[in-house]
């Protein structure tokens, strides 16, 4: 079941007048992108690192899209981060230090450990070693999982997403404008570039 925003805000620790004061995104956190800049279709996907529908979507169907859609040039994915609970928040803090050359792939590595870390006896443990795995310096690691201003940003993406684009699920994607929820096969997105570009 899907915490409400506030649970989540309690649960991080993170405050939502600060949240509303500076913005929906602070400065440290960033969206990812891949793909052609000047790509036809544009599809925006929020995820969340402890949503198992997203690790399935990430595992199974991703790698395909990949390879017809993003690398043949049709279409930039933006990904950003739609946390479900306070766990998932310290999983996407720790992919956005991994630092913009390592981010996909540390997003893969968490998502296919998914089932190991995220329901260990101690989560927060699981995620350190995946970092360490993925050539993260423990130290740096602790430093990200104690960035206030990180933290707030990525709740904040959250935030942005309900407020802006109805986003009440992982995973959603946004397509030309509109909201869809849920998993989605690879002819799904396949089709919907074609209607786009043809």
């Amino acid at each position: 079941m899907l915490k409400p925003f506030k649970y989540l805000v309690a649960v991080v620790g993170v405050s939502l007048a600060a949240l509303t004061a500076q913005g929906a995104q602070a400065t440290e956190y960033k969206e990812h992108v891949m793909g052609a800049e000047d790509a036809p279709v544009t599809i925006v996907e929020y995820a969340s690192f402890t949503c198992p529908h997203c690790a399935r979507f990430a595992n199974d169907v991703f790698p395909g899209i990949k390879k017809d859609l993003i690398d043949t040039g049709k279409v930039k994915w933006i990904y950003r981060d739609y946390p479900l609970d306070g766990v998932a928040v310290r999983a996407s803090a720790v992919a956005q230090c991994s630092g913009d050359d390592r981010y996909f792939g540390v997003l893969e590595l968490l998502f296919k450990s998914q089932l190991t870390w995220a329901r260990s006896q101690d989560p927060i443990e699981g995620i350190k070693q995946v970092a360490r795995f993925a050539g993260m310096d423990g130290d740096a690691v602790d430093k990200c999982l104690a960035d206030e201003e990180l933290i707030n940003g990525i709740v904040g993406s959250r935030l942005e997403a309900e407020q802006k684009y109805n986003v009440n699920a992982t995973p959603t994607f946004l397509i030309d404008g509109k909201t869809y929820s849920g998993e989605k096969d690879v002819k799904f997105f396949a089709d919907k570039v074609d209607d786009l570009t043809n």
